[in-house]
C-alpha cells in the first residue's frame, strides 16, 4: 500500500539544493521514491522570471536519473516574508491504516501557441487531472482537495512561431489567460462546472466560475502541464491528512481555521505544509476599504496579493514557510483563493522503508 511522505526544505537561492543533498545522504529521502517538488524561488513572478527555471535545473542534476518522472512545479515570487523553500513528496511502500493523503501526478502533452487560454487548453488539462486523479487512487471527486498546474505562456518567440492567431499578443497577459483556462480545466475534471459552461466560459472575465481547489502558475520553462494532485485515500497509508479552504477575500481566514480544526493542528496533528492562492480584488476593494494592488504601475498586483495574503496566513499558523501563489484567475472567488493543508498525525508512525 502506498504511504505519502513529504519534506519541506528551506533554500537559500534557487540553485540551492542542499538541503536535498542532505536528506539523500542521511537516508531520510529515497530519490527514486519521489514523485513531485512544489519550490517558491524569490523571482518576480513574470514572464522573465528564470529563477523557476534555474531551480528545475539544480534539481534535476542533483538528482540526476532520478528526475526523470518527477513533476517540478516551482511558483516564483516570495515577496514580503515569504520564505523560499522546497516541499518533496515521495510515494513509499508502507502498510498501515487508511485513508490518508495520496499523490497523483501527470504531464500533460505539450500546447500549441494558439491553443493557450483557450478550450483546448481547458479540455487538456481536464484530460489530464482526471487522470492523475485515477493514479493516486481517489475514488470520489470530494476527497480531492488540491490541484497544483505548471502551465505554459507566450513569449514574442512563440506568438512568431504560432501557425494561427493567438488569444493575445501581450505576454504577461498570456500568463493569466493560461492561469485561468487551467483551473477551469480543474473545475471541469472535479465536477464543479460542467462542459456546456466549460465551452462557453470568457477565461479571465467570468469571474463567477470558479474551482475551489486549484492552483495555477505559469512558466516559460514548459509547453504543457505538470500536474499534481493531493486527497484522500482509502487506498494509501500513513500519518498525513490533506484539506482545504477557500478564502473569500484576502483577509479571510476562518475558512482556513476551519480546515485546522477539521485536521485537529495542535491536538492530535502538526501543520506540514500551505498551499495558497493569493489574488487583488478587481474591484479595488477589500471589505468596502479601498487598496491599491491594481493601480500600482510599478509593481504587479499579483506580487503585492503574494505579500499580502502571506502575511495574513503566516500570522495565523505562525510560519513563513508558505507556497503562496499569485495569480487566482478562477481560483475561488475574485479576491481570494483555494488554501490547501497537510497536517501529519503527532503519533508514532513507523516507516519500514
Amino acid at each position: 500500500m502506498p504511504s505519502a511522505s513529504i519534506h519541506r526544505i528551506l533554500t537559500s537561492a534557487p540553485d540551492d539544493t542542499s538541503g536535498l543533498e542532505q536528506l539523500i545522504s542521511s537516508g531520510a529521502l529515497e530519490p527514486e521514491k519521489l514523485v513531485a517538488i512544489l519550490g517558491k524561488t524569490e523571482g518576480n513572478g513574470c514572464v522573465n522570471d528564470f529563477t523557476r527555471a534555474f531551480s528545475v535545473s539544480a534539481l534535476s542534476r542533483c538528482l540526476g536519473e532520478h528526475a526523470q518522472g518527477v513533476s517540478m512545479v516551482m511558483s516564483g515570487g516570495t515577496e514580503g516574508g515569504l520564505s523560499p523553500h522546497l516541499v518533496t513528496f515521495e510515494a513509499l511502500d508502507i502498510a498501515g491504516p487508511g485513508p490518508a493523503m495520496a499523490i497523483g501526478t501527470n504531464i500533460s502533452r505539450d500546447l500549441e501557441a494558439h491553443e493557450i487560454g483557450t478550450m483546448a487548453q481547458i479540455k487538456c488539462v481536464a484530460d489530464a487531472v482526471k487522470s492523475a486523479i485515477q493514479s493516486a487512487q481517489i475514488m470520489n471527486l470530494s476527497d480531492v482537495h488540491f490541484v497544483q498546474i505548471k502551465c505554459p505562456l507566450l513569449t514574442a518567440d512563440r506568438i512568431a512561431a504560432a501557425r494561427r492567431p493567438v488569444a493575445t499578443q501581450d505576454t504577461l497577459k498570456s500568463m493569466a489567460l493560461s492561469r485561468g483556462a487551467s483551473a477551469l480545466g480543474i473545475a471541469l475534471a472535479l465536477g464543479e462546472i460542467g462542459t456546456a459552461k466549460a465551452e462557453a466560459a470568457k477565461v479571465g472575465e467570468d469571474t463567477h466560475l470558479w474551482s475551489s481547489r486549484a492552483s495555477t502558475s505559469a512558466g516559460v520553462e514548459l509547453l504543457g502541464h505538470e500536474i499534481v494532485v493531493l486527497g484522500m485515500s482509502a487506498h494509501w497509508s500513513g500519518p498525513l491528512r490533506v484539506d482545504h479552504a477557500v478564502m473569500q477575500d484576502a483577509i479571510d481566514t476562518t475558512p482556513v481555521q476551519r480546515a485546522m480544526k477539521r485536521l485537529d493542528v495542535g491536538k492530535k496533528t502538526q501543520l506540514r505544509a500551505v498551499f495558497a492562492k493569493a489574488e487583488a480584488s478587481r474591484n479595488g476593494h477589500i471589505r468596502g476599504k479601498r487598496h491599491t494592488m491594481v493601480d500600482d504601475s510599478d509593481i504587479a498586483s499579483t506580487r503585492h496579493a503574494r505579500a499580502f495574503v502571506g502575511g495574513v496566513l503566516a500570522g495565523l499558523v505562525g510560519d513563513t514557510c508558505l507556497y503562496v501563489s499569485g495569480g487566482a484567475e478562477h481560483q475561488g472567488p475574485d479576491g481570494g483563493g483555494p488554501v490547501a493543508l497537510i497536517a501529519e498525525e503527532k503519533r508514532s508512525w513507523t516507516h519500514r522503508r
